[in-house]
């Protein structure tokens, strides 16, 4: 079976210090639950509950505000014992509800009732959706409903794209949630293919998963789409939209098949759509991988929204020695923890904690010209000519540059023998204009 890839650049990514893919543990229910308003992109959801208000498991206690905004529920039953509010490493303001764990659970340990769907109209599976506050589980968390909003001015075929490329070893609890709610996100596909009004669904796995990708292929027989499984490289940053969309069009032309507009949407997503249209429950928990070198004991764990990542961090065994480094998804791509009462909300598909062997050297030295961020890059750019133009004596002459093809992906970063912030500069610079 062929395998369909970007052509330039990328790196292959390893690390020893994430957890092993083989299974997951569930964590604890936490005393204090710690619930933000803003885990997605846009405005932040409003309050609909105050402090002292008692909640249950699946309560909506924020209601999201209009495009890009989503709802938020609570997680566990409870009070609301206070609110609270920090700024993100980003520089970004967000407010909290603290729930303090009391009352009995109302689908924790309860048979599920299940839903019947496939007689439910497009627009009625969108609302479910959207009442339930589904957004991507990765990324920036757009609100799921917002992208099928977004393909009804669409002229030419939907595709969905089920996205289990796994060019990062940090997408360990992507790995297992697939293979532990395989049925789920087969039914998640074919809801959102629905819903969507999508006229094709195309499963795209990682060439060492094609075992996966067939079982999942063969649980979508019966799908009202038509279903074929492509197979990618594992190439970082092969699961970036750009690269999947390139080695896709490979695949296109090829196969002589029309594509169209592309919904690319990862497993974790596609559960949280089968268990809010077919369970009625809004996302109370999600996988995540929890490792790196100062972690005691790293795991994949499913852990209730709202639990705080010191907590996490002590169930897996706490710190080896204190480390220099911890930060949320990716290292690559992620967002570094100021606070290790920040808790875990949709998009936290891995959290890390690197001591300094792991972080390397932290201080910068001069370029040394060795182009070696150049060979990595898979757009083709030059890191170091825009690095140098951005922060050098001549930035903000930088109107012709090309800051603004650069997507963050990192390869430059890890390859830089000098740890120059490359792309972390660039991708700043380009947001600001210059």
């Amino acid at each position: 079976m062929k395998v369909y890839s970007f052509l330039l650049g990328g790196i292959r990514y390893t690390d020893s210090t994430v957890p092993p893919r083989d299974s997951s543990v569930t964590a604890f229910l936490p005393g204090l639950s710690v619930i933000p308003l803003m885990q997605h992109v846009g405005s932040k959801a409003n309050p609909v509950v105050a402090v002292g208000d008692r909640v249950t498991e699946g309560m909506l206690i924020g209601r999201g505000q209009g495009l890009g905004s989503a709802n938020v529920h609570a997680t566990v039953p409870g009070r609301v014992a206070r609110t609270v509010s920090w700024k993100t490493a980003e520089g970004l303001i967000n407010d909290a509800l603290v729930i303090k764990l009391e009352g009995s659970f109302g689908k924790l340990g309860k048979r599920e009732e299940v839903f019947p769907w496939q007689n439910l109209p497009p627009f009625e599976l969108q609302r479910i959706i959207a009442e339930y506050g589904i957004v991507e589980m990765e990324g920036a968390g757009r609100p799921v409903a917002d992208l099928f909003y977004s393909l009804r001015s669409a002229s030419d075929p939907v595709t969905l794209v089920v996205r289990c490329v796994f060019d990062d070893p940090w997408l360990a609890a992507n790995y297992v949630l697939l293979r532990e709610r395989l049925e789920a996100v087969a039914e998640g596909s074919r809801i959102a293919a629905r819903a969507g009004r999508m006229g094709r669904i195309i499963l795209v796995f990682s060439q060492g998963e094609k075992e996966l990708g067939n079982s999942l292929l063969e649980r979508l027989a019966q799908a009202d789409a038509p279903v074929s499984l492509v197979l990618t490289g594992s190439r970082y940053p092969q699961r970036n939209p750009r690269e999947l969309e390139l080695a896709l069009k490979r695949y296109s032309r090829k196969e002589g098949i029309e594509l169209g507009t592309i919904l690319s949407l990862g497993p974790a997503t596609l559960a949280a759509i089968h268990d809010a249209v077919r369970l009625k429950k809004p996302i109370l928990d999600r996988y995540v991988a929890v490792g790196g070198s100062a972690i005691k004991n790293p795991q994949v764990m499913k852990v209730r929204i709202g639990t705080r990542i010191g907590d996490i961090f002590a169930e897996c065994g706490g710190f080896v020695d204190k480390p220099r480094r911890i930060g949320s998804g990716s290292p690559l791509m992620g967002r570094a923890v100021v606070d290790l009462d920040e808790p875990v909300i949709k998009t936290s598909f891995a959290v890390f904690a690197f001591l300094p062997w792991q972080t390397g050297d932290a201080s910068v030295s001069r370029c040394v010209s060795c182009g070696e961020c150049r060979a990595v890059c898979p757009v083709g750019l030059d890191p170091e000519q825009l690095y140098k133009s951005v922060s050098g004596p001549e930035r903000g002459n930088t109107r012709h540059s090309r800051t603004g093809e650069c997507h963050g992906c990192g390869c430059c970063e890890v390859v830089c023998p000098s740890r120059l912030p490359l792309s972390t500069t660039i991708v700043r610079a380009a947001l600001k204009g210059n």
